[in-house]
């Protein structure tokens, strides 16, 4: 790490929890603004009928029951599968499904359900007609307009939990916002799951880059909520990615079996990219699709009837040209909507994303192919969007300017998804009798009373003259959204932690991190 950076921490640390900085803005803001996860009144955009969903699923089934499903390097998944009737083939390590036989098993699977917060305000129904925002996941590096891009660290991640729990936008803490690259790779989730514990009090994701790693995250959510609350109820929502095509490897299942033996959610999401992980085609991808979402979701249900699961999807198409990965293209939008449908037709909870971009910089390609997956993701009905905020250069990159210009976009949304009121005040017609032909509306009764909340505000546009604008510096919006960051972390405070749990959750940290030695591949 620079000096400089290295200062800005420092400098964000003082302003931060502790200090006088904290002091005051605790004094100033005894309570952050959260809006709650979005109900929609909008219906749901729908682009196949019956027939088409008829025919994904006929497809599906001959698949299942022709080719299968890859279960890698976990025997137990194949124990369960041919105890449960499954065809397996031990040395292929693949199992055969008969027609309509993953369907009857994942009867079990809630339809919904709540993932609980350790502040109960912040716990999230999962499922219906509720959208849940949850950050970005995933990416090594970080960038911002001071230090440019660089490799993650645990500093960064922290950085993110707070903006995560500053922003009213997001619902959910989400889990590997980006990988804390300065801490031993066997021993980082420790550290992450600590901060969303103790940096945030929205629900989180728990580890699932190994069977022992999700353990981990189970011991420390009960350090918190308490054993049986934990194994009653549900206080993480985890990722499950499928390696496409068609196969669950054995870190994947290992985290999925520890997840659902203790009644936690996890998301089975195909990782796709079409051309390359998947036929070219929409209809054949989402038939892939439901494949993979089937066999490991109902695995889930054979280690546990009734754990919850969500049918994800992770699709993108790659360039024909070069071989890279193309974000906010029209087919993956398409398979977007179509595998929303599915879920419903199974009755279950849809995942998808987000603030998708293939962009480098927070520029006019990463505002476009943003909104050109958000707003099918919110039209279609997810339930759970992850990587609703700061995702840039294909996911490589968790960007501090693009995470605040995200969540402006997000809160759009949450206005955007409430539809068109119909009330008395909405239909305004005592303020088109006021006003009558020629007049205009600024003074009326009406628009006195309704100017505070009528129209969503924008935390990061710039309506000014040009003039204005010109005076005050000739800012961009990642610009702007640099100084919002910024002051964001300086306010930050800490939302309160009982100090025996908190003690407890470190006490277990430096045991685990003690028991083995640092690995960092």
């Amino acid at each position: 790490m620079d000096g400089q950076t290295g200062e800005r921490g420092r400098r964000r640390a003082k302003g931060g929890a502790g200090g006088a900085g904290a002091r005051r803005a605790a004094r100033q803001n005894p309570k952050l603004v959260q809006m709650p996860a979005i109900t929609r009144a909008l219906p749901e955009y729908e682009v196949l009928d019956e027939a088409g969903l008829d025919l994904i699923e006929r497809n599906a089934e001959t698949i299942l029951e022709e080719i299968g499903i890859g279960f890698k390097d976990y025997p137990r998944a194949l124990d369960l599968w041919e105890k449960a009737g499954a065809q397996v083939d031990r040395e292929h390590e693949r199992v055969r499904f008969p027609k309509g036989m993953l369907r009857e098993i994942l009867k079990t699977t809630p339809k919904e359900y709540t993932q609980h917060a350790r502040n109960p305000e912040r716990s999230v129904h999962i499922g219906g007609k509720t959208t849940v925002f949850a950050p970005v996941y995933g990416p090594p590096f970080v960038s911002d307009l001071d230090g440019g891009r660089r490799y993650a660290t645990i500093e960064d991640f922290n950085n993110f939990v707070k903006l995560t729990y500053m922003s009213p936008y997001l619902h959910h803490s989400g889990g590997t916002i980006c990988e804390p690259c300065d801490i031993a790779v066997n021993k980082r989730h420790l550290d992450m799951i600590y901060a969303h514990l103790r940096y945030s009090d929205k629900p989180f994701m728990g580890s699932v880059t190994a069977p022992e790693r999700a353990e981990d995250s189970i011991n420390m959510a009960k350090i918190v909520f308490g054993d049986d609350f934990v194994e009653n109820n549900t206080v993480m929502t985890s990722l499950i990615n499928c390696n496409s095509p068609m196969t669950l490897d054995g870190t994947m299942l290992g985290a999925l079996d520890v997840y659902a033996q203790h009644n936690q959610a996890c998301i089975v999401s195909p990782f796709i990219l079409a051309g390359a992980m998947s036929p070219t085609t929409v209809t054949a991808t989402l038939t892939q699709v439901l494949c993979e979402v089937l066999a490991g979701s109902a695995f889930a249900q054979l280690v546990r009837p009734g754990a919850p699961v969500i049918f994800g999807t992770f699709a993108a198409n790659i360039s024909m040209q070069s071989g890279a990965p193309t974000f906010g293209t029209p087919e993956p939008a398409l398979v977007l909507y179509g595998a929303a449908q599915l879920a419903r037709r199974y009755n279950m909870p849809f995942r998808s994303g987000g603030a998708l971009c293939g962009s480098k910089s927070v520029d006019a390609q990463a505002a476009y192919e943003t909104n050109a997956t958000i707003i099918p993701a919110v039209m279609a009905g997810v339930n759970f969007m992850l990587h609703a905020a700061g995702w840039l250069e294909g996911g490589l990159v968790a960007s501090y300017e693009k995470f605040i210009l995200d969540c402006d976009q997000l809160g759009m949304m949450h206005s955007f998804a409430k539809g068109i009121d119909l009330s008395e005040n909405a239909q305004g017609l005592d303020a088109i009798r006021e006003v009558g032909p020629g007049g205009h509306f600024l003074g009326c009764a009406h628009t006195q009373a309704n100017f505070q909340s009528a129209f969503y505000q924008s935390t990061t546009t710039d309506n000014v003259s040009f003039e204005q604008w010109e005076a005050e510096g000739k800012q961009d919006s990642a610009q702007r959204a640099n100084a919002i960051w910024k002051r964001q972390l300086d306010e930050y405070v800490a939302p309160p932690l009982d100090e025996d749990k908190d003690e407890a959750l470190k006490a277990y940290m430096d045991r685990r991190k003690a028991s083995e030695a640092d690995a960092f591949s």
